[in-house]
């Protein structure tokens, strides 16, 4: 547990250390410390959220470096460090296995098989996302298209939010240019999507088809887990999307025909959860949608994937418990399968762990930024903890302490919630646990 924590703690130093450099940005002279540390924060926790635009602000130098702290942000750093054991001794010892396991929540006896497969799927899925955008990005920019299709298919399947198309519209943000565009919104969405359905998922996806179609195995199912993943994933993709036409018909997409609307309110909605991208101004929509758009930022995406937020199987655990009460059943199910109480527990644990940190960092960062409305700073701290990267746009006027607070509550975000979760499940023997307690008679409700 410690080593994944300290793992990401040190890309981001390591992160902030090169972006400090004179030519990684295009200020005069170099960078603040505070601004470097923060978008080495948002970049390594695949946040997007950042003091000012990533093209505008860095050099070519300082993007490369960005762009590396994504992919390792993304896969995280166990990963990495794994596959070049796989490599090069081709033999895992027993501590690296846990590690390992603990963090891809994989089996001991499989992580070789995992991890192989993390990797082939991430960098295929990110090459043929970069061939599709090469497409529209290199007849536009040259040879600059190249590395622009690279950054943004790498950005948007790690769910980073980060953009090097700022030259574009910088005034309203550089995706607005493309908000008719189905080739670009479409291949960012899809992107965004599969990188936040998580690794178990995509891994078990490819096994079910291969014994379908290659085996022709009639019997072949895919685990419980990954139905819940796949069908919270779809209904929320819906209901988004449903949800934004309708809030800004005649707002943000008011000067849309409906076919436009409907892209561009799929790319608001597969983005909203935890990837940032935004091809609507955010600043301009009604105040119910950003309230939406909160709740969303706050579910987030899948275990094991690259998304942050409390996760979708944590909220359908937790809805399905409350079903199963109001049915008065004792023990809650999903998909005809019994859920564990333990399994509950945690799912509520992390739920209260997510809400006491946004309340505590929106509730001092108010403090100090006074004159922010607070709709503004919940918006950013809850972009901050899910690891979303959507701001209203106050985080440039953010006060070197705000800023400092939204990256330490990006970066909890990021390993908080793997580190409560390793926490909680370690079992630790102590004297008088196996005893037999008497019940609790207390009144709920």
């Amino acid at each position: 547990m410690q080593l994944i924590v300290f793992s990401f703690l040190l890309i981001v130093l390591l992160g902030a250390f090169f972006l400090c450099f004179p030519f990684s940005s295009r200020f005069p002279g170099s960078a603040k410390f505070i601004d470097s540390l923060f978008t080495a924060t948002s970049a390594t926790c695949v946040t997007g959220l950042s003091v000012f635009d990533t093209f505008t602000g860095w050099t070519l130098f300082g993007q490369i470096v960005i762009l590396f702290l994504i992919q390792l942000g993304g896969l995280g750093m166990v990963t990495f460090t794994t596959a070049t054991t796989l490599l090069l001794r081709k033999k895992l010892d027993l501590k690296e296995l846990q590690l390992a396991k603990e963090h891809t929540n994989g089996e001991v006896l499989n992580i070789k098989s995992l991890v192989k497969t993390i990797l082939v799927c991430t960098f295929l899925f990110e090459a043929v996302g970069a061939l599709i955008l090469s497409i529209r990005f290199v007849p536009q920019f040259g040879l600059r298209g190249i590395f622009s299709s690279i950054f943004m298919s790498i950005s948007s399947y790690c769910n980073a939010g980060f953009d090097v198309l700022g030259f574009l519209q910088p005034s309203e943000g550089s995706l607005t240019f493309y908000k008719t565009d189905a080739l670009v919104s479409l291949t960012l969405s899809f992107l965004t999507i599969f990188g936040g359905l998580g690794f178990m998922v995509m891994l078990d996806l490819w096994s079910f088809l291969l014994k379908r179609v290659k085996n022709k195995d009639k019997s072949a199912r895919l685990h419980v887990h990954s139905i819940i993943v796949i069908v919270a994933t779809l209904m929320l993709l819906i209901f988004s999307t449903v949800a934004f036409i309708v809030l800004e018909y005649d707002g943000t997409l008011k000067n849309l025909n409906f076919l436009e609307k409907l892209i561009a309110a799929f790319f608001y909605s597969a983005s909203i959860r935890t990837a940032g991208f935004f091809s609507v101004p955010i600043a301009a929509q009604k105040v119910l949608t950003k309230i939406v758009t909160m709740v969303f930022m706050f579910i987030g995406a899948s275990p094991s994937s690259t998304g942050g937020g409390i996760k979708t199987t944590t909220v359908a655990v937790l809805l399905m418990t409350c079903v199963c009460i109001l049915k008065g059943k004792e023990d809650p199910t999903i998909f005809r399968h019994r859920v564990a109480k333990f399994t509950i527990y945690k799912a509520l644990t992390i739920l209260v762990s997510f809400l006491f940190l946004y309340l505590l960092f929106s509730f001092v960062i108010s403090i100090i930024e006074r004159g922010t409305p607070f709709l503004d700073i919940s918006y950013e701290v809850i972009s901050a903890l899910s690891t979303t990267g959507l701001s209203t746009g106050i985080t440039s006027s953010l006060s070197s302490i705000s800023k400092f607070l939204i990256c330490l509550a990006i970066f909890t975000g990021r390993v908080g919630p793997i580190s409560l979760i390793l926490a909680i499940t370690i079992k630790k023997h102590k004297r008088g646990v196996d005893k037999i307690l008497p019940d609790s008679k207390i009144i709920v409700g």
